[in-house]
């Protein structure tokens, strides 16, 4: 079997696919993108092509290590999730070959379904405990919340106020047995985040998702001694040699690496087994399209650490289009008690609606995160 072609689409409402076909007919699809940098994914995308057309699609390992090792620079997240959608669609076209899931092909499912949280939005201003109303009346047993708006390095009392009672709302709402993940967001400088940590204590988040940016890891130290709650973070990690620091300096109790964004099956799963042995769960990031989100869930199948799933359905950046238009067979993401089931089918266990997904690529998008700016008109992390 060999390779022929791969082509990107551009496809709302902040996605990118790519299909990858053979010379015996069977295609395989991934989801590489960068949110807001979906064009310059494709670019990676393409230029990768030159390793990979002829090849056999079936050699995973030697052309992921080609597509990271081959060109000398290496990593960030341009590169890493160009690598990460072809991996995706590799895998799903050895799954298909062999007409078995991608779980059994990486040694069979250690379990058969995996809690998953619903997204109830906190950016400016939501009504966070109406959507967690709303998630819980749909079935979910845990929900996930930005913590606030912007904030400045030192900033008031105020803003405090506003994320205790927003949270103190959605506890409110909910209950106490339901988990409420509180993403920082990386709006949050370390200043700050000793203040939130500790009044958080009182509203018993789930976890709380990056307290501080990646690259401020070293914080980490002295913020993971303050919080009552375990610590997530990696969405903006890309390989496993960015998560080797974070994973042995011991401050990290949860990551979220992105099989979108890190490197794909083949990475993230090195990924979360290096997190298994330091006792660290495992809940994957995504926020984004089926593609994605099939593929989490082949790893979640298969990651003994893994507690949780990150999914999009209904989230508030997609507009327009959601998860289930573009697959053909919607009851395969069917939440049922807060939970979904492996998908079962070859490969990666859906199936593309691809006349709907060529219809949307002439339609495309150029989305971009909004730009915010604090009072002293200082660009704020978004």
């Amino acid at each position: 079997m060999k390779i022929t072609r791969l082509t990107t689409l551009v496809v709302p409402p902040r996605w990118l696919f790519l299909k990858i076909e053979t010379d015996e007919g069977i295609t395989g699809w991934g989801e590489p993108v960068v949110e807001g940098r979906a064009h310059s994914v494709a670019a990676v995308v393409e230029e990768l092509a030159d390793y990979l057309v002829g090849r056999d699609p079936r050699n995973v390992e030697d052309l992921w290590t080609v597509m990271y090792r081959g060109g000398f620079y290496r990593g960030g997240p341009l590169h890493m999730s160009a690598i990460a959608g072809i991996d995706q669609a590799l895998w799903d076209i050895k799954g298909k070959a062999l007409g078995v899931s991608v779980s059994e092909l990486l040694g069979g499912r250690v379990r058969e379904r995996i809690r998953v949280y619903s997204w109830i939005g906190g950016d400016r201003p939501a009504d966070t405990a109406s959507a967690a109303r709303a998630a819980v009346a749909r079935g979910f047993s845990a929900v996930k919340m930005n913590a606030s708006e912007e904030l400045q390095f030192v900033d008031s009392h105020a803003k405090v106020d506003a994320v205790l009672a927003n949270m103190a709302a959605v506890r409110d709402a909910v209950g106490r047995n339901i988990g409420i993940g509180v993403d920082f967001h990386g709006r949050v400088h370390k200043p700050m985040a000793k203040i939130l940590i500790k009044e958080l204590e009182a509203y018993q988040p789930m976890f709380i998702e990056e307290p501080v940016l990646s690259e401020n890891y070293e914080a980490l130290k002295e913020l993971a001694p303050l919080s009552c709650a375990p610590i997530a973070l990696g969405e903006r990690l890309y390989s496993r040699w960015d998560f080797k620091r974070i994973l042995a300096e011991g401050y990290v109790d949860i990551i979220q690496p992105d099989t979108s964004h890190a490197g794909g099956i083949t990475e993230t799963r090195k990924i979360a087994s290096m997190a298994e042995a330091y006792d660290v769960a495992l809940a994957l990031h995504c926020p984004l399209g089926p593609i994605a989100l099939a593929a989490c869930l082949q790893l979640d199948g298969v990651c003994y650490n893994a507690f949780i799933q990150e999914q999009s359905l209904g989230i508030h950046y997609n507009q327009g289009n959601d998860l289930l238009d573009y697959i053909s067979n919607r009851e395969v993401f069917k939440y049922e008690d807060g939970f979904v089931a492996i998908p079962n089918g070859p490969g990666l266990g859906i199936e593309i609606n691809e006349e709907y997904v060529l219809e949307q690529a002439r339609v495309g998008h150029r989305w971009r995160n909004p730009i915010w700016r604090h009072a002293d008109g200082s660009v704020a992390e978004w």
